[in-house]
Formats: C-alpha cells, structure tokens, sequence
C-alpha cells in the first residue's frame, strides 16, 4: 500500500513527549482559515512511501527516539485521512515499542472503521479543537464541529485513550463571546486529557496562501503577545496540574 506524505522532521520536541520523530501526511479534510500549511490540503500531492519505506525510515532512529525518551507523532495535513495506510505503519512500529503519537482534527465518524482499527495502535491523540463554538467552528474551517467533539469524547471516555487538547490562540477569534471558558467546560467532561497545549496564532504561513494563489483572510488577526498567551496558559492550568 502506498502513502502520501508532505514532509517528515526527524528531530521534534513540540508535537508530543520527548524527541519525536514527525510525518506530515498529505491530505486535509478541513479547510483552516490559519492554516500555517494549506500545501498539505490536496490529498493527490506529496511524496509517495511504501509502508515498508517509511517503517524503515523510523527505526534508522529507533535507538535516537528511544534515549531521548519519544516516539514517532503522525500529523498532517490530517493523517486519519490515511488510517489503512497508517494502520499498516503503526502495526510494524508496535512490534518495535515504538510510542505512537497522532495528531488529528479529529472530523470523523466514531463509526469509521479505518479510524477505529488504527487507534488501536495509537498511545497518544494530539487533538485539536479549533474553535468550540460550532457558528465560528464552521466560519473558521469550513465545517461544523459536531464530529470532531463526539470524536474527542469517543477517544477519551471510550477508547480510553491519553490525550492532549491543542488549542490555536487567536485574540478576539478563538476567544469570542467567552469561548475560552465553554471549551474549559468541555475539556473537563473528558477523563484522559492529561495536558492543554496553547499555540499562539503566527503569521508564518501567509506566505505559502500567497504562493498557492489564495487569498489569505486573516490578516487583520493580530498576533498574541506573550503577556496574553500567558494569562489563556494560566487560565487553563488547573486541568495541565491534574
């Protein structure tokens, strides 16, 4: 079976616990107004691995992950937009106690079959919750969040699986009519969410939307400042102390 992948980073220490070894899949099925990676939406582009390939790939830094304490972390583009592919990947990793991590919108059925069979393998889901109020969800990614939260819940209080919630901070955006506060709400009905990660809107990527010929929408956004990224940190530190 063949993948396709955007990029891989062989050295990380933001996309999970310890040093992680990270593929960007290609494909999205979400279409984020901030996106910082628009080139990984196609899902026809790419380069193509075999599962073999890209297993091998891995364990060339098998011994590196393992003394630094990490793993490997699918993200994307969105990787569950290839969970056969995946599943193959993760089954060969899992021989090899590779720890699993993925990164995911999480825009799913609970019901899907391909999803279900690969977290299986999977010890850690980096979910992102972009907006928790479906009208912004929708005007922000272009689809409503009804998916996304039952698929959080499912992951959590279901599958039992440990998660880390990621939330892009977006001054007068993400934090519209006391949004902040509902996600809190939310983010408590979950039992395995062991750390809330605040990622603070950046304008890096605008010019990749230029690149591609897209009209970039946001550019009215400003960026946080570390005072305000502090005080949403702080403001979601009771549940990171659990």
């Amino acid at each position: 079976m063949i993948g396709r992948i955007h990029s891989i980073e062989s050295f990380s220490k933001v996309d999970g616990p310890g040093v992680r070894f990270v593929v960007f899949m290609q494909g999205c099925n979400l279409r984020c107004s901030f996106c910082h990676n628009p080139d990984t939406w196609a899902v026809n582009a790419g380069e193509e691995f075999t599962v073999d390939e890209l297993v091998n790939r891995i364990l060339s830094v098998k011994n590196y992950l393992k003394n630094g304490n990490g793993g490997v972390t699918f993200s994307g583009g969105e990787p569950m937009l290839q969970a056969k592919f995946l599943t193959l990947v993760c089954k060969k990793l899992k021989e090899n106690n590779i720890h699993i991590a993925l990164d995911t919108a999480g825009c799913f059925d609970i019901e899907n079959e391909d999803v279900n069979e690969l977290l299986k393998y999977v010890d850690l889901v980096l979910f992102d919750i972009k907006q928790i109020k479906n009208k912004y969800h929708k005007m922000l990614t272009g689809v409503p969040n009804d998916k996304i939260l039952k698929m959080a819940e499912y992951i959590s209080n279901t599958l039992n699986i440990k998660m880390r919630i990621r939330v892009v901070y977006m001054p007068g955006i993400t934090d519209v009519e006391n949004s902040l506060y509902v996600l809190k709400k939310f983010i408590k009905t979950l039992k395995n969410v062991e750390k809330v990660d605040i990622l603070p809107y950046h304008e890096m990527g605008i010019y990749k939307w230029e690149k591609l010929g897209m009209q970039y929408k946001l550019k009215d956004v400003k960026v946080p400042t570390n005072e305000q990224v502090h005080q949403v940190e702080e403001f979601f530190e009771e549940q990171n102390n659990k």
